[in-house]
């Protein structure tokens, strides 16, 4: 591989939609450059909740060798880490790995801690709208969901446990998204964006066989460790996807088929609402270099410095 093609870009960023494999490319590409990963998951931060998030030490292991990563394990479960934060810790582990001279590679599924970083906004404390919550008082609490899942995606029930928060959440959206302003603190970034992706049925398959697998090795302990730690059920239940239903069915709200087909749907509409949000992304200008999931790992890695030297070659 040519790493000085790589002296172009100061952030190398892989993306993809939930069981794409993006963890696993990302550290296979970290460790052939010399890199490090931050990790854009708004939930592997938490401490103790890893088969729920896909936070597998095995997916940052290439050769027997474990690859530097950062922002995973460093919040209490029951803590509500939000995008904010995550914008901060960023900028410190950007700035650490830059300064020892190695590659940063931003790997993640979570749309909006990914563009928080990518363009790099000021997010700022946010007014009320009035006329807008005008418009949306005439919605139901349907429609309310609906439309904050169009805005961006939802990994927990949180903003939607109450209409209130609804139309809160959709103000701040609303808000941010049509005042981008520029964070002037922020690391000027010159990144290259990498996405991961397989056709529509090869991904439910994938994220159907991947929770059966999760389960199996041991997921409803993992839910029922944190019950049992102390951290209380509507906490757990914030998280959403595997610990809203995993909860549920532990307190006896749903019996175990039924868990398992809720939860199966609800990763299938979280994958496909992560997808909505990177071709929104694409529309409003992010250049992202789609990478065949079908691909063997060395293929997917010469594909990747293929497209970087392109670019290099390409950009006077």
């Amino acid at each position: 591989m040519n790493k000085e093609a790589l002296n172009s870009y100061n952030l190398v960023t892989i993306l993809g939609p939930t069981a794409s494999g993006k963890t696993t490319l990302a550290a296979h590409f970290a460790n052939r450059i010399g890199g490090e990963i931050i990790s854009a998951d708004s939930r592997q931060v938490y401490r103790g909740m890893d088969l729920g998030t896909g936070k597998d030490i095995a997916d940052y292991t290439v050769n027997g060798v474990t690859v530097p990563s950062h922002l995973i394990n460093i919040v209490n479960a029951g803590y509500k880490y939000n995008v904010y934060e995550f914008q901060k810790d960023f900028v410190s582990a950007f700035n650490s790995i830059s300064s020892h001279g190695a590659m940063p590679v931003l790997c993640g599924g979570s749309g909006l801690y990914l563009e928080a970083v990518l363009k790099g906004f000021e997010l700022i404390s946010v007014p009320e709208n009035p006329q807008l919550r005008e418009e949306l008082s005439r919605k139901n609490h349907e429609e309310l969901i609906a439309m904050l899942s169009s805005l961006r995606s939802l990994h927990n029930q949180s903003d939607t446990c109450s209409t209130k928060r609804l139309v809160r959440a959709i103000e701040i959206e609303h808000f941010q998204h049509n005042n981008p302003a520029k964070n002037n603190n922020f690391p000027s970034l010159n990144p290259i964006i990498f996405g991961v992706r397989f056709s529509r049925i090869q991904e439910r398959t994938r994220i159907t066989e991947r929770l059966k697998a999760r389960l199996n090795e041991g997921m409803i302990d993992e839910v029922k460790s944190l019950i049992d730690s102390g951290i209380p059920v509507a906490d757990i239940l914030y998280y959403g996807l595997e610990y809203k239903w995993i909860t549920l069915y532990l307190i006896d709200q749903v019996d175990y088929n039924t868990m398992f087909e809720k939860l199966n749907t609800a990763i299938h509409q979280f994958a496909k609402r992560q997808m909505t949000w990177f071709r929104r992304m694409e529309r409003n200008g992010t250049d992202i270099n789609w990478v065949d999931g079908n691909l063997t790992m060395e293929q997917k890695l010469e594909i990747m410095m293929d497209r970087i030297n392109y670019k290099k070659a390409n950009s006077f």
